[in-house]
């Protein structure tokens, strides 16, 4: 569903994505660990049409769609989850959920009572907190609603940045229950996560990434097990060297 190939970004005159390739495909969930300024996120700005990489490829369901605008890739099925949820604050967290559904026109009329039904389904909470500014809610409630907001427009590929960053614990196990849910009925996640051990849990293959480039890849199990992603990212550093 998703091909990333040779992809390379910078701000200004200072690189940050170096020669990136990386597939998803359909059904799949996938995740991309780093440590802080591994290029994470900035990886999928470019998947998700916020900026143009300076080189290389980026394929959407058989399509090239590199450069092409965010709105346009949302009207394709891809939506994103942004890190820092990027609500809008002095509006209900209904109409946030009914802005979700914006891009897909006049056929979303017929269908916004099943929607906001499917992500009442997944996050309660939202429904009781319908007519809340989104402001007013709290940090895991904003996460969910961001979620939800993405979900309204029915996409067939949904980006993650950093879900858990910031929320407690029982937060994090509900929103990631709700994620493997979505995956269980088909939708295909791309998961950008800096917990590595949570994301290597939730996922089934991953990409390690280190100063803009991809250093390992390989099925989630094979890396929680490999012995320089456990050093460095799973909280076992002892200051053995590493290849990564």
């Amino acid at each position: 569903m998703l091909e990333v190939a040779g992809l390379g970004a910078a701000y200004g005159r200072v690189r940050v994505l170096n020669d990136v390739t990386l597939t998803v495909a359909a059904g799949e969930c996938v995740t991309v660990i780093g440590a802080n300024g591994a290029g994470k996120s900035t990886l999928l700005r470019c998947v998700a049409g916020l900026l143009r990489p300076a080189v290389g490829r980026v394929s959407f369901d058989g399509v090239e769609v590199t450069g092409l605008g965010a709105e346009k890739l949302v009207r394709r099925g891809m939506a994103l989850v942004p890190e820092g949820r990027m609500l809008f604050g002095p509006m209900t967290v209904a109409e946030n959920l009914r802005l979700g559904a914006y891009c897909r026109g006049r056929a979303a009329a017929m269908q916004t009572a099943e929607d906001l039904a499917r992500v009442h389904g997944l996050f309660p909470v939202l429904a009781e907190r319908a007519s809340q500014p989104a402001a007013t809610l709290s940090g895991g409630e904003q996460q969910m609603l961001a979620v939800g907001r993405a979900l309204m427009s029915r996409p067939r590929l949904l980006l993650l940045d950093e879900p858990s960053l910031g929320l407690a614990p029982k937060v994090i196990t509900g929103i990631f229950a709700a994620l493997d849910e979505l995956r269980r009925a088909g939708l295909t996640i791309l998961l950008v996560e800096q917990d590595a051990r949570l994301a290597l849990r939730h996922a089934d293959r991953g990409y390690v990434m280190r100063t803009g480039r991809v250093a390992l890849t390989g099925p989630a199990a094979d890396l929680a097990a490999n012995d320089d992603v456990r050093l460095i990212y799973l909280g076992a550093w002892h200051g053995r060297d590493s290849t990564l």
